[in-house]
């Protein structure tokens, strides 16, 4: 009986194994891809979401947590299936794949690494005002920073368990608190769009845990251990748990959105900031512990996006970087704690510290934002081309009923991204 890197059996975790063991068991990488997807502006858009609409749009959350249980299972398939990686993939597709998600993954963490520090700081700088947010950030950041350079995947993984657990109790705890109104909710299920509210329902469904970290996922099962199509199944119960728990999580967002903030009569602030405003609500209405809690899940959430964008996107840039160079996927330079991980791990962390002492270009902020905006698609559309054909054996290419929600998935995101092209060159001219 052989054991995989993160210290399981692999006969445990086989597709026969799956009889063996509790189902919460063999969630592992799937619970990483939904918490690290799931940051600070998810919870801010969903918040915003209940407030204006009350549980209007609970379909479109609920439509998003499939669409990224379709994705993400896409994702993971095409790893399991053929032995590559996702990056491996794309190169098939053609050279153009390499020249868009090189320079996307440089300005993207640069500019992310800065976000991430600070969304991370801004409850900590709210509990503890004695150190300023920009040394909260540093710290936060630095933080991540030694947590993934000295841990193997298998105790990243704990560490992200805790924090999920930590922002799921926080956040559906204040949900059953805020007695959500059970027929409104149900009503919430019809899909009607609001007057004017088109791209802001495709937004909700389209970008609520949706980042380059859904393509990480394949990196994640192999760093798992789980490598070869014997793990299909126990990934797609990992993929579908662990967004069914997310869901759960969003929802307890919208109905604190529905009954919190809207009964409360107040505009949150744009971005993280309106999780202060609304802590500052829960105070008001619940006492301080409520609020102070509620801090510490936004908290969380924060960190865990941070630390699993540290890891699966530095695992993403090495595989690509490998390539590029000729060493190939399976190089140690490309793995957990290899140079090329590393290097962009540094690159995450201190560069992006300038950006938290100055104004952001405008210009990289363009270029960011146009970039960003066009990773879901290019993710959606890349998956669709290597699902099909002579790139994956044929049991397990996509069957007609997976096109049509991939194609759909694909078409959501095109629109969406051409809406925020448009939106950030406009917003910066």
């Amino acid at each position: 009986m052989s054991e995989d890197q993160d210290g399981t059996t692999t006969a445990g975790a086989t597709a026969a194994g799956v009889e063996e063991r509790p189902r919460w068991k063999l969630v592992g990488p799937g619970l990483v891809v939904a918490a690290t997807g799931v940051g600070a502006p998810d919870m801010v858009a969903t918040l915003v979401a209940g407030s204006r609409y009350g549980y209007g749009l609970l379909w479109a959350v609920l439509l998003g947590v499939v669409l990224k249980i379709v994705l993400v299972e896409g994702a993971g398939r095409f790893t399991l299936a053929t032995g590559l990686t996702i990056f491996q993939g794309w190169r098939s597709l053609g050279r153009w794949t390499t020249w868009y998600f090189g320079p996307y993954v440089m300005v993207w963490g640069f500019v992310y690494g800065a976000t991430a520090m600070s969304s991370t700081a801004l409850p900590l700088a709210t509990l503890f005002p004695q150190l300023p947010l920009s040394v909260w950030a540093v710290l936060m950041g630095l933080c991540g920073f030694v947590m993934v350079w000295f841990n193997r995947y298998a105790t990243f993984e704990k560490i992200t368990a805790a924090l999920v657990g930590l922002m799921f109790v926080t956040v559906v705890g204040l949900a059953v608190i805020a007695v959500p109104n059970i027929p409104d909710m149900f009503r919430g299920l019809v899909p009607v769009l609001p007057e004017d509210g088109l791209f802001y329902t495709l937004a909700l469904a389209g970008g609520v845990g949706g980042t380059i970290t859904l393509a990480a996922y394949g990196y994640w099962l192999r760093e798992k251990g789980w490598v070869t199509p014997r793990f299909m199944r126990v990934m797609r119960i990992d993929n579908t748990t662990a967004y069914v728990l997310t869901g759960i999580f969003v929802v307890a967002m919208l109905i604190v959105g529905a009954e919190v903030v809207a009964a409360a009569g107040v505009a949150l602030s744009a971005g993280d900031a309106g999780l202060v405003d609304l802590s500052a609500v829960l105070d008001e209405r619940y006492g301080d512990v409520i609020g102070t809690a509620f801090l510490v899940g936004f908290w969380a959430a924060a960190f865990s996006s941070l630390i699993g964008v540290w890891n699966g996107v530095s695992l993403m840039f090495a595989d690509f970087w490998g390539n590029v160079r000729g060493d190939g996927s399976d190089s140690p330079k490309t793995r957990v704690g290899g140079t090329y991980f590393r290097f962009y791990l540094l690159w995450l962390t201190f560069p992006p510290m300038l950006l938290l002492l100055l104004d952001q270009p405008i210009g990289l902020i363009l270029v960011y934002g146009v970039l960003g905006a066009l990773f879901m698609p290019f993710l959606a559309v890349t998956l669709l081309g290597l699902l099909n054909g002579s790139r994956v054996p044929k049991e397990w290419a996509n069957r007609l009923h997976t096109n049509l929600a991939l194609g759909f998935t694909a078409l959501l995101f095109v629109a969406l991204g051409v809406y925020q092209v448009w939106d950030t060159v406009t917003s910066t001219a």
